[in-house]
């Protein structure tokens, strides 16, 4: 199927496999033109996109986590302007650590990577988004606070409640903001981190919330969604 006209352009930072590589190619299905990153330079499944889409797709490299890296793609794509930056990061300690045993190094990676880097990502890149644009984040349902009745996956847990805190704090420093931001939770999806038990296959969730990101277009502030539109309680 040809993807459909469209003159819009997507920044999507983490799309080198799972959750981030289905929605760079669910998008540009739609006809959108797509600068996707992956974190090791020609490494990543991105390229088995570049057939299809060599007109709409462009592939950079950045590590999140290296803030001069972060920098220098900031730099690379100082004259772009995106209709939507959406960053998709995540890692995830293992399953059967609490804070009684997890080592403070693992903590710190976990944390690095879901939380504080995404937020860094979207300060340098926030003003490549113009007022009619969508600011978004791959958030989780294991981020909300008052769903936490298991008590399973803390430490993960945790890193997604902090990243949509900040997230939270960011759009309050940004009161009056009239770009939409976007906390989005893809359910339990079987990928390398949801796991091979996970609920959700990568195709019923992403059209979806691919569906649920482009109906938001337009409404200013934030909101936690999951990937069918429901609103996820804080």
């Amino acid at each position: 199927m040809p993807p459909l006209a469209s003159n819009k352009k997507l920044l999507l930072i983490g799309a080198s496999r799972g959750l981030g590589y289905a929605l760079a190619e669910e998008y540009l299905r739609r006809g959108w033109r797509v600068v996707a990153t992956e974190r090791d330079a020609g490494t990543s499944h991105l390229h088995r996109l570049t057939e299809a889409y060599r007109d709409s797709l462009k592939i950079e490299t950045v590590d999140i986590a290296r803030p001069e890296q972060v920098a220098a793609l900031r730099d690379r794509l100082a004259a772009s302007s995106f209709d939507m930056l959406f960053v998709n990061a995540g890692v995830k300690n293992a399953d059967h650590e609490t804070v009684a045993d997890v080592s403070t190094e693992e903590f710190v990676r976990v944390m690095l990577t879901n939380a504080l880097s995404p937020l860094r990502v979207i300060e340098a890149f926030k003003d490549l988004v113009p007022a009619t644009g969508t600011i978004g984040i791959m958030s989780s349902g294991q981020g909300s606070v008052a769903n936490n009745e298991s008590g399973h996956f803390e430490v993960y847990r945790a890193s997604k409640a902090a990243l949509n805190m900040l997230m939270r704090s960011f759009a309050a420093r940004h009161a009056g903001d009239a770009r939409t931001l976007l906390l989005m939770a893809p359910g339990w999806v079987r990928t390398e981190i949801g796991g091979p038990q996970a609920r959700l296959s990568i195709e019923e969730s992403i059209p979806k919330l691919a569906d649920t990101i482009d109906a938001q277009t337009g409404k200013a502030g934030l909101q936690y969604l999951d990937y069918l539109g429901r609103r996820v309680p804080w």
